[in-house]
């Protein structure tokens, strides 16, 4: 009875201890709970509220290094995707083995594991964690799966700790309870926390249970809900963990909408690229690239378009260019979240008309040292900002970085960033670009004047036709 009246129950209004609880009370689900690193802090819960010789058939937690590898085999790192995934496929293989012919017709098998580093005793280490469940959805069904990585922010390892168990448990609750609606799913994972405890940067679904989910959407999601500050995938649609991403590689960025890519957005990079690999910092080192786009952007006509941020999304991939989605539409706070993610030199590369929007100071009066305060957060570890030009289509002139004519307040400053280097002049672009403009494109796109396919990269031409993406329609 008590199971029961707790499944009828919004999964919002259910505390921890509620959840846990209904999934030992559901007689269907027993697996088992696997955890390295900052101890059973998840399987402690399906313990502690009673019923769970219906759910756990084992508990365990390989803490030592070579205990570890003895069992899930060698990783490059213990704390990594690659690990838990070890961990996942081991475990639930192991359930399905020992227990599927005698209890397989009723059974849902299950194993949950995590592999986390919480705050160590001097406090030097980066917090954060891989988890995830493999499940069967329904007894005899075939498998499914998510993963989560995140980046706990409490200063106290108790304190993490803790909130590592609560996510943990939203997370099984959510793959038991809720598979069917992966959307509240995600948005239940933070349940009982907060963002200034937890971050969630990555989420990935797959198996039957998920074979209609677009992980890019759930990326959009996370952000969206504010989960985690920005969330990552590849041109092939695979979700990316940013740090792993951008693990010791120079970073060079390319913020814009992206309605549709146009060949101006590939000179961008291209020219940004070519300057950026001959710092001395950089040379002959992997410079990891992406477009980005904010949420600001995203929501610019009020709501989120699915269908557009689709749109956007494959057309980027057909330039073979991963995706980074972010809620860091000022470019200090752009480069703060870059600045955690590598050691190595960061570089963002935009046009001349962007580059005045910089230096505008009513960006910034919600910092209490102003505009002044935002450049420094921006270049205090040797940021690169590249500028490309920006060729007026009335007169004709080519405005770049050199001859920029910033409002009068700031220009002393702009001057002196540009003197010290921080501001790089791109010199190396092609002029056939100068007067592409993303807003032009769409127009024509939507007026039926073909020429617009001129103006992309032939594959973002491909994609728009036959998706019939940005209302395109053929003539």
């Amino acid at each position: 009875m008590q199971a029961r009246l707790l499944s009828q129950q919004p999964s919002e209004q259910l505390n921890t201890r509620q959840k846990a609880l209904e999934v030992n009370l559901d007689s269907r689900r027993y697996g088992t709970f696997a955890e390295i690193g900052a101890g059973q802090e998840v399987v402690r819960w399906f313990f502690r509220v009673g019923g769970a010789s219906g759910t756990i058939a084992k508990s365990m937690s390989a803490y030592d290094m070579k205990v570890s590898d003895a069992i899930y085999g060698r990783a490059s790192r213990y704390v990594c995707r690659e690990r838990l995934e070890s961990m996942l496929d081991y475990e639930h293989k192991l359930n399905l083995d020992r227990l599927r012919e005698a209890r397989g017709d009723t059974t849902a098998f299950f194993a949950f594991a995590d592999t986390v580093s919480a705050r160590n005793y001097s406090g030097t280490n980066q917090c954060h964690g891989w988890m995830g469940i493999k499940f069967q959805a329904h007894p005899r069904d075939d498998d499914s799966q998510i993963i989560i990585h995140v980046r706990m922010l409490d200063d106290d390892a108790a304190l993490q700790q803790e909130a590592l168990g609560i996510v943990g448990v939203n997370l099984v609750y959510g793959a038991t309870m809720l598979n069917h609606e992966p959307e509240m799913l995600v948005d239940s994972l933070l349940d009982g926390l907060t963002t200034s405890r937890i971050e969630i940067d990555m989420i990935e679904f797959s198996g039957i249970a998920f074979r209609h989910v677009d992980n890019r959407l759930m990326s959009l999601k996370l952000v969206e809900l504010g989960l985690s500050g920005a969330a990552m995938f590849a041109a092939d649609g695979e979700v990316l963990q940013p740090s792993e991403f951008f693990y010791r590689k120079p970073i060079l960025v390319e913020r814009g909408s992206f309605r549709p890519v146009c060949n101006v957005n590939l000179d961008m990079l291209r020219c940004a690229h070519e300057k950026f690999s001959e710092q001395p910092h950089v040379k002959g080192k992997e410079i990891a690239q992406v477009m980005e786009i904010t949420m600001n952007n995203l929501k610019a006509e009020g709501q989120i378009d699915l269908r557009d941020f689709l749109a956007r999304a494959d057309v980027i991939a057909a330039c073979g260019m991963p995706v980074l989605i972010s809620d860091y539409f000022q470019y200090y706070r752009l480069a703060a979240y870059l600045n955690d993610l590598t050691k190595e030199s960061i570089a963002i590369v935009m046009g001349a008309t962007s580059m005045k929007d910089l230096f505008d100071e009513q960006y910034y009066t919600g910092l209490q040292g102003g505009v002044l305060e935002s450049f420094g957060r921006l270049f205090k570890n040797d940021l690169k900002v590249f500028c490309y030009p920006f060729q007026n289509t009335e007169t004709g002139e080519l405005e770049t970085s050199e001859n920029l004519e910033i409002k009068p307040e700031t220009q002393h400053l702009y001057d002196y960033l540009r003197g010290r280097g921080d501001i790089v002049a791109l010199d190396n672009f092609d002029a056939n670009c100068l007067g592409v403009f993303s807003r032009d494109v769409l127009k024509r796109i939507k007026n039926g004047d073909e020429s617009w396919q001129l103006m992309v990269p032939p594959a973002v031409a491909e994609v728009i036709k036959s998706k019939h993406y940005f209302d395109y329609q053929p003539i």
